[in-house]
């Protein structure tokens, strides 16, 4: 039976780097279908808790459970259903588009040349499929990468500014994508320093500065006012 789980939480967790505590006793939860905002100056921890949940930085103290399991427990399962999408795109210039998706699929173990239509057909890149990524605008490669972090369905997806290089056109395509995949029943963790396209899209809005969590609330309407506002306060 291949693993799952609908539930995630974070235990009192740290992270220090020497003497610098990049993360320090965060403790929050999440559920399917959760949107969580992870927003928070520069500097102020969020790349190392996407790296802790992604499983690829270790904690120096507290856990991270994934239904109850930690990735010392059962590591490769937990990473076969969690996506990421980071700074660094992972994808080859010199390859298309279709190429970099049949790859990636390949690495999850997955053939069917429909999942890979359906995931170009997503990245509004039907007609570019067999153009070489090296052809293509950052908002395109973006959107590419995008699908690549999801042709797996994971049940967890960590998004390190995902909206970078987007038009307003192509953000709205994305956000109405992360929206989809909460309503199936994904966890999305969303590192973002636009706030305006954060407001109306997070459902849970977690501020971290100086490695330390402020506030984790259901996210309402005014997210620039309401971060502004822990922020300038902490």
């Amino acid at each position: 039976m291949t693993f799952d789980f609908e539930r995630v939480d974070l235990n009192d967790l740290s992270r220090h780097f020497g003497r610098r505590k990049a993360v320090a006793r965060v403790s929050l939860s999440l559920q399917a279908g959760d949107i969580l905002g992870l927003l928070g100056p520069n500097g102020a921890g969020k790349s190392t808790l996407l790296g802790m949940l992604s499983t690829l930085v270790a904690p120096t103290s507290g856990s991270v459970t994934y239904g109850g399991v930690t990735a010392a427990e059962r590591g490769e399962a937990i990473r076969s259903r969690i996506g990421v999408l980071a700074h660094e795109l992972h994808l080859y210039p010199e390859l298309t588009a279709r190429q970099n998706l049949e790859f990636f699929a390949s690495l999850h173990g997955l053939s069917d040349a429909t999942l890979v239509a359906t995931a170009l057909e997503s990245a509004n890149l039907g007609d570019r499929g067999d153009d070489q990524v090296a052809s293509f605008s950052r908002g395109m490669r973006q959107r590419l990468a995008l699908e690549r972090c999801l042709l797996h369905r994971p049940r967890l997806v960590l998004l390190d500014e995902p909206f970078t290089g987007l038009d307003d056109r192509a953000v709205r395509i994305v956000a109405d994508r992360i929206r989809r995949i909460a309503s199936e029943g994904a966890m999305i963790v969303l590192a973002t320093h636009d706030l305006d396209v954060a407001d109306g899209l997070i459902t849970r809005m977690a501020v971290v500065r100086g490695g330390r969590l402020l506030s984790d609330a259901v996210a309402s309407a005014g997210v620039r006012q309401q971060y502004r506002a822990l922020v300038e306060s902490a």
